[in-house]
């Protein structure tokens, strides 16, 4: 496997009552794996939770414990449910309220469009203690950053705003590259000598996708890894294996 510790680690929370009962569909993992495989900082693992304040805390404490960055979606809104940023000041034992900064935000964007200001849409100012704005150019009402935890919004283009607006204030490593060779053969067929080829690239990472096309089978070969160079060499080693 690839040297992990060259590059940061993530974890992703998507919270949630309507991911989990598929009303749904959640696409904000796709983009922020995207996003961050090219910043250089590895996705490691996603959890979906409920909108239940034990579990958000629970999940939010092993999280970003295990990793370098957590990143949440969902649940920062106006409404009754939304309880995120409760839950991640009681997971970091802080006070939460509605800050100034955020409150003045929300309601020069209200002003603008003429709409009432009114105490739900002041909900989206509770900002945990201690805590860092996270910019949001499409609706205004910010997300946070506490630690290493990354709260943002759940509607997609809010939440890929979001990422934009923090991404370039964290320290990636070197991008993530792959390249892959597409075989007409099983996957029982080509582990060995892959696992093999593996052996000798421990700084590599190497996947085996199997596929059916026409009712015959064959696999997706895929060499992923940090350094252009090694993966190069590590592919025309698997194009002869496999010619």
């Amino acid at each position: 496997m690839e040297d992990r510790a060259a590059n940061p680690s993530a974890a992703m929370l998507v919270i949630g009552d309507e991911i989990l009962s598929g009303r749904t569909r959640d696409s904000n993992m796709h983009y922020l794996a995207g996003e961050l495989t090219r910043h250089g900082i590895r996705l490691m693992e996603v959890r979906v939770v409920p909108d239940d304040h034990a579990t958000i805390v629970s999940a939010v404490n092993a999280l970003r414990a295990a990793h370098d960055h957590l990143f949440t979606s969902g649940g920062i809104g106006p409404t009754h449910d939304d309880i995120t940023a409760e839950a991640i000041a009681a997971a970091y034992g802080v006070g939460i309220s509605q800050r100034a900064d955020a409150l003045a935000l929300l309601a020069a964007h209200y002003e603008r469009s003429g709409m009432e200001f009114n105490d739900a849409r002041k909900r989206m100012a509770r900002i945990p203690d201690g805590a860092s704005l996270i910019d949001n150019p499409v609706s205004t009402a910010p997300g946070f950053t506490l630690g290493n935890v990354h709260v943002m919004a759940g509607v997609p283009n809010i939440f890929q705003a979001m990422v934009a607006s923090v991404l370039p204030t964290l320290t990636g490593g070197a991008p993530l590259l792959s390249q892959s060779l597409r075989v007409n053969r099983g996957e029982g067929e080509v582990a060995g000598p892959f696992g093999a080829l593996a052996a000798e690239f421990p700084d590599l990472s190497m996947g085996s996708y199997p596929f059916i096309h026409n009712g015959a089978h064959g696999t997706n070969l895929v060499i992923r890894g940090t350094d252009a160079g090694q993966i190069g060499r590590a592919m025309t080693r698997l194009a002869a294996l496999f010619p």
